[in-house]
């Protein structure tokens, strides 16, 4: 339970369907808090004001008192779980991928290491048979078991954030929400009358209140330092101070002179240097992903065709993929523009299902 109104709701329409429900509120600290600080239970159930703490992500000591209170309004147990340093395990994933010159993705690194790994231990040991969330996404039966599929409301689907949690995981986890969208989501909170109906939905991670560069600065400046802006041919057009401040596809904020809008095309941590150029550059043909988790289909079969995804809302792109050795080499039928190494690959069949996903390691331009 996050606080928000996605899982008040899967744990009120859980409740409603019979099954003995658990509350619980994984505490991963908030910019601006003290890893140590306990959460006031007392304050909190008593209304006390409301700390600004950067900007409202998830899983906020705001969203731990709402959380608690959709459990008393529900009449359920509510447990606060410390994942705190568990959490910084995220914060280092972030950190290095961005250092690295790649694009992370810390909430799937959430679902995979937290949600669906430290959490559902936990849920275990409290002798649960299923861990559930409020997530846009569903789980369908299929001859080959439990698999996962996106959201019946693709606007919000969250397919994509799930991919890696394994198929072990997939066959003991629960989305109540999934074949919902997103305003029955908030009328049926409105009819349970919990107290968060009309909560704004968290945005930003959960851990950087600002941009992500200023946050990797305070964390460790000695890690920054100025470098070439190059064209494609290594041509030297201006200078950075710093190739975190950039990300692929970027265009403002570059401060080169030029004739035509120039795009971030990739960055070379190697030498400190960003590379820049036309948005055709940008076009992406196909990816190589590893650290892969594989749902469906036959390793070592050429080419199944699928539909990928490079963005946790982005357009399916046609493709075709080849799993080998644990690698999953996609083939884009159409380019596909700004694709960057660090970013989460998934695939799916025909039906919306989750054929599997990798983290992307290379791209390929035409």
């Amino acid at each position: 339970m996050s606080g928000g109104v996605d899982s008040s709701v899967a744990a009120a329409l859980l409740q409603r369907q019979g099954h003995e429900v658990v509350g619980c509120f994984m505490r991963l600290g908030s910019p601006g808090e003290e890893l140590e600080t306990p959460i006031a239970d007392a304050a909190c159930a008593a209304g006390s004001p409301r700390a600004k703490i950067g900007h409202q992500g998830c899983c906020s000591i705001n969203d731990a008192a709402d959380a608690r209170l959709v459990a008393a309004r529900l009449g359920i147990p509510f447990y606060v779980v410390n994942f705190r340093n568990d959490f910084g395990r995220i914060i280092r994933y972030f950190e290095d991928e961005y250092h690295a010159g790649r694009t992370p993705n810390p909430c799937v690194r959430c679902n995979d290491w937290l949600k669906f790994g430290k959490l559902r231990q936990y849920a275990e040991q409290l002798g649960c048979d299923a861990v559930a969330t409020g997530h846009y996404a569903r789980v369908v039966a299929t001859e080959a078991g439990p698999r996962l599929a996106r959201g019946i409301d693709h606007a919000k689907d969250q397919s994509y954030v799930l991919f890696g949690i394994g198929p072990q995981a997939v066959s003991r986890m629960m989305l109540p929400i999934g074949d919902m969208e997103k305003p029955a989501v908030r009328e049926l909170a409105r009819e349970f009358d919990l107290p968060v109906s009309d909560k704004p939905d968290s945005q930003e991670i959960c851990f950087v209140p600002d941009d992500y560069a200023s946050f990797l600065g305070r964390r460790d400046p000695a890690r920054f330092a100025s470098g070439a802006i190059e064209d494609e041919s290594g041509r030297v057009l201006g200078q950075h101070e710093g190739h975190q401040h950039f990300t692929v596809g970027q265009r403002k904020g570059l401060r080169v002179p030029a004739t035509i809008p120039l795009y971030v095309l990739r960055k070379d941590p190697a030498r400190n240097a960003v590379v820049v150029g036309p948005r055709e550059s940008l076009d992406v043909h196909g990816v190589e992903a590893d650290e892969s988790t594989w749902y469906g289909g036959t390793e070592g079969v050429t080419q199944i065709a699928c539909t990928a995804q490079v963005r946790a809302h982005g357009a399916p792109i046609p493709a075709r993929v080849t799993l080998s050795e644990g690698v999953l080499r996609i083939a884009f039928d159409r380019p596909e523009p700004g694709v960057a190494p660090g970013q989460a690959v998934v695939c799916y069949d025909g039906e919306g299902r989750v054929l599997g996903g990798g983290w992307i390691r290379d791209t390929f331009r035409a």
